[in-house]
């Protein structure tokens, strides 16, 4: 949430979220630390800061309430605003753009209102463990400027039901 995303959440009279913003997996799997994936542009966190998870299943679900802000031609990534401001991106994998769609399928539209837990892409995680070098899908809150802690969660996760961070802004 830039300058002007805290300018008109005062004015809207939106008030302080008690307890901070719940932010929900988006994939089922296990919390790896977001230094561990093997992306220097995740790893040193130059487009945010957050998580990552190392996945199962087959579906990435919306982890926040918001509206898609984008979803890469390829599938494999989108990035979801919420109300409150927080911009986050999910990216599944390292070098999966690099598939050109292959192994994804898209269930949502750009600019779709959307509920945590909604479906978002769905993946063929056996044909992608085949194709990568690394399944581990960053989750990455890309306006830190804003956020006064990020208070992130260990441990297994099911997508929509578990939270990952807990946002203070």
């Amino acid at each position: 949430m830039g300058l002007m995303s805290r300018i008109r959440r005062l004015v809207s009279g939106q008030p302080n979220i008690e307890g901070g913003i719940k932010v929900y997996a988006p994939i089922s799997g296990e919390i790896v630390p977001i230094e561990k994936v093997p992306d220097v542009v995740f790893a040193e966190k130059i487009v945010g800061d957050g998580i990552a998870i190392n996945p199962k299943g087959c579906y990435m679900l919306a982890p926040i309430d918001g509206t898609i802000g984008k979803i890469f031609e390829t599938n494999h990534a989108f990035s979801i605003e919420s109300p409150h401001g927080l911009e986050l991106f999910v990216h599944f994998g390292v070098g999966t753009i690099e598939l050109r769609g292959k192994g994804f399928k898209r269930l949502a539209q750009e600019g779709q209102q959307v509920k945590a837990g909604d479906h978002i892409l769905e993946f063929d995680l056996e044909y992608l463990q085949e194709q990568v070098s690394s399944l581990l899908t960053p989750v990455v809150l890309a306006n830190m400027e804003d956020v006064r802690s990020l208070n992130k969660h260990q441990g297994q996760v099911e997508a929509g039901k578990d939270v990952i961070f807990v946002v203070e802004v």
